[in-house]
């Protein structure tokens, strides 16, 4: 059976996100780089201007967004919503880091959920040609927010952890690896995926006004172990279960999440600097560039290395 032509796509993208976007774009010649004039007006308010959208009707379009901070989402929205309805053929919107997620239900009364203002908003796409829009998201926080979506769009959920399992491999102790897991939330998620590992379970337990964390399940001794999660911000959660495990014997401690989100520099806890002893540092920490701000920022600081979207993105483009 002969397999279908490549579809040719136009990316377009954010200005945060250019860098993952040429990257998107090398890995395949059937993906052409497409450009919008980011300006704004006297007042803040955006002045956009879509280059050639006459030569984009009939065309595959995607565009690949970066939603940082609230300040950057309204002009990419106003992108959003204009691109499928300059007679496109299909739209693919790749939200790499939907950054809401973690915001996914109400513990108490007046409790806003988010996450499912962000996907109500994702909801009313206008549907191109082609039909709905194809929403790609990698990691969502939690999978069942598919159903916050309307019927206006496809969200198709990806993921980070293969780039992960292919690192662990090239390692030079990768038969010695354990997956460790901060919370029964990340083992949920992402132990299927890692089923091939040995692994452990870490809990947070309250005593007093703290939260502490335990070890529930596992053994760590003499091992190399990779705390993974899908996201970060100011890793304390992390901190916490690295020195656990160190206690309970694990020779070397790294870390994975697919987006670094690190506000307020919080990545700075975790680079190796001079004066600190090497049993109480991460060996790696692993991230990928779905979130582009951060990736500039730990360039060539130990112990980061991103892993990247580029190939999953460009494959997701062809679906």
């Amino acid at each position: 059976m002969e397999k279908p032509n490549k579809k040719q796509v136009l990316l377009f993208h954010c200005v945060e996100s250019e860098d993952l976007a040429r990257n998107v774009a090398d890995q395949s010649d059937c993906i052409k780089l497409q450009s919008i004039n980011w300006r704004s007006f006297d007042d803040g308010f955006p002045n956009l201007f879509i280059n050639n959208a006459h030569n984009i009707r009939g065309q595959h379009v995607a565009f690949l967004a970066s939603f940082s901070s609230p300040g950057v989402i309204f002009e990419q929205l106003s992108v959003i919503f204009a691109l499928p309805r300059l007679f496109v053929a299909s739209f693919t919107l790749v939200l790499p880091f939907f950054p809401t997620g973690s915001f996914e239900r109400m513990e108490e009364e007046g409790d806003v959920a988010t996450a499912f203002t962000m996907a109500r908003i994702l909801s009313n796409i206008p549907i191109s040609r082609g039909g709905p829009t194809s929403v790609v998201i990698y990691d969502i926080h939690a999978l069942q927010e598919r159903f916050y979506f309307g019927d206006h769009v496809l969200p198709y959920f990806e993921t980070g952890i293969p780039l992960l399992i292919q690192r662990l491999r090239q390692l030079p102790d990768a038969d010695n690896i354990v997956v460790a897991f901060p919370d029964d939330g990340a083992w949920k998620r992402f132990y299927k995926q890692l089923q091939h590992f040995p692994m452990l379970v870490c809990t947070k337990v309250r005593e007093g006004d703290k939260r502490i964390v335990r070890l529930k399940e596992g053994n760590p001794t003499g091992r190399h172990v990779v705390i993974v999660d899908d996201l970060v911000q100011s890793g304390g959660t992390l901190i916490e279960c690295q020195k656990v495990l160190a206690a309970h014997g694990a020779t070397k401690v790294s870390a994975y999440v697919t987006h670094g989100v690190f506000p307020k520099r919080s990545w700075e806890r975790f680079t190796h600097k001079n004066e600190e002893c090497p049993e109480e540092a991460f060996a790696y920490f692993w991230i990928t560039d779905s979130c582009p701000l951060t990736v500039r920022a730990i360039a060539n600081k130990a112990p980061f290395e991103v892993l990247s979207l580029a190939g999953s993105i460009a494959d997701a483009l062809q679906i």
